[in-house]
């Protein structure tokens, strides 16, 4: 699997704070291949955020099996509809599709962020 650079990790770190700053929530992201199947391990990272799971949304991307997955908690989940997220995961997959894995991360964090923001 390719991996970031130091610059573009530090651009996706940046991208989730200011995520997290403007939406009010919790944002995570898992890079790599989860451990069993895809939603599940999504889930339990959800999970594993505790207290903070209900206003968390967690974007796990497998670039290798190709996969996205993004879990919401309770309140993240009123501020971002099903359908949002779906033409989100779509968009990212399709900037992953041309290679462009930073693009499509920056993307799609920003665009969660600006969705669950309007909806504040």
């Amino acid at each position: 699997m390719r991996t970031l650079t130091a610059a573009q990790a530090d651009d996706v770190r940046q991208a989730l704070v200011s995520a997290e700053h403007r939406s009010g929530l919790r944002f995570g992201l898992f890079l790599g291949e989860p451990v069993g199947g895809r939603r599940h391990f999504a889930e339990k990272l959800h999970a594993a955020l505790g207290d903070e799971a209900g206003r968390a949304v967690v974007l796990l991307v497998d670039v290798q099996g190709r996969a996205l997955e993004i879990v919401t908690g309770e309140e993240a989940r009123r501020r971002l509809a099903d359908p949002a997220c779906r033409l989100t995961a779509m968009s990212m997959a399709t900037a992953f599709g041309a290679g462009d894995l930073v693009g499509g991360l920056l993307y799609g964090i920003g665009a969660l962020a600006e969705q669950a923001t309007a909806r504040r």
